[in-house]
């Protein structure tokens, strides 16, 4: 089997019976962040835009549902819209009993994230297949970038007391500026779900602005916890105010929530991208995270964004997985690509 350059820039993602041709361009993977992209500078807090935003449920729920079902990527397209998804996924590491070992072997994998038999037999293998980023807790913030030295990708720290963020403020303004200073290009921070629950826009704010501006260079994702904020108005609302406050990505879940990622709450999240850019001109990024391990789930999470917010928002500095085990379905699925059979997950080790 072969799948050239062209075949990577020009795919088709169809909706059943149809033949609508959209772009999943794979020859871009190693741009972690667009040159030309304007960051987002932050804006006042605007209190009477915040309130006026609302979500129906209902509505929102039949929406979700007709994407899995409606979008499907042609079978000639599969392997190039898979290798597309690797480049857009945060390999993560975040568990209690993490060590250097366990991060150098997450490096490794990040900078060889499919087998190179497989890339060899699909014809890509020149091609710069990477992950958007490493994401592991500070301590091991130097350990991840030294693994990865000289592979272009980048290292993200999760922050501000995660995942639950509720140490004092200013222990964890230390913090970001800690990882910071340690090589971190990305700082993922949690928000506190009680000044959502509380509707304390003005704290939220404030907050978030202080984290971005102990960022410094380094991009910020603002973790919203979804799955605890008990409405999609609220979290809309909390998108915004993030947004508003100078956030680079909005972002769904630590991981460690019941609920995590789902479709209902990511329409609720872009669409607020979508208001956003049409009122400020400003691009952000979004990152659902949590339960999204199969290739399956994360095409539809690509014709989610495709359609929502158009193909521009298929790039890693504006659309990322925070889901590791992902990787090692979309490798299965590439080796069927090849062989026609699935292999055994333990053929496509993560660490």
């Amino acid at each position: 089997m072969s799948l050239n350059v062209r075949d990577m820039n020009s795919k088709n993602l169809s909706p059943k019976g149809s033949s609508v041709s959209g772009d999943a361009t794979a020859g871009k993977a190693v741009a972690k962040i667009d040159p030309a992209h304007t960051r987002n500078p932050g804006f006042e807090l605007d209190l009477d835009w915040v309130e006026r935003v609302g979500m129906n449920r209902s509505a929102l729920e039949r929406r979700a549902a007709t994407i899995g079902a409606r979008r499907t990527v042609k079978k000639q397209y599969q392997a190039a819209w898979l290798l597309k998804a690797i480049t857009l996924i945060d390999l993560t590491t975040l568990n209690s009993d993490d060590t250097d070992g366990r991060v150098r072997r997450l490096c490794a994998k990040a900078k060889n994230p499919v087998r190179r038999d497989i890339l060899q037999a699909l014809g890509v293998e020149n091609l710069p297949i990477q992950p958007g980023a490493v994401c592991v807790y500070h301590n091991f913030v130097a350990t991840a970038l030294k693994a990865l030295k000289g592979s272009n990708i980048p290292v993200a720290a999760v922050s501000t007391a995660f995942p639950h963020g509720l140490t004092p403020l200013d222990i964890r303004l230390r913090e970001i500026k800690a990882s910071v200073k340690a090589g971190a290009k990305e700082i993922d921070i949690v928000i506190e779900r009680s000044q959502v629950l509380n509707q304390d826009w003005q704290g939220l704010y404030d907050q978030i602005k202080a984290f971005r501006e102990a960022c410094g260079d380094a991009h910020i994702k603002t973790i919203l916890g979804t799955g605890e904020l008990a409405t999609q108005t609220n979290v809309a609302k909390a998108s915004l105010v993030c947004m508003l406050a100078g956030a680079d990505f909005i972002k769904t879940s630590t991981g460690k929530e019941k609920v995590n990622a789902n479709l209902v709450t990511s329409l609720s999240m872009v669409r607020m991208i979508r208001e956003f850019h049409q009122k400020t001109a400003i691009e952000i990024g979004y990152k659902p995270a949590g339960g999204i391990s199969s290739a399956k789930t994360a095409l539809t999470y690509m014709a989610l964004m495709k359609e929502e917010l158009g193909t521009k928002w298929l790039e890693p500095h504006l659309f990322r997985f925070g889901a590791s085990s992902l990787l090692t379905d979309i490798e299965r699925q590439l080796e069927h690509q090849v062989t026609g059979r699935y292999a055994a997950d333990y053929r496509q080790p993560m660490v």
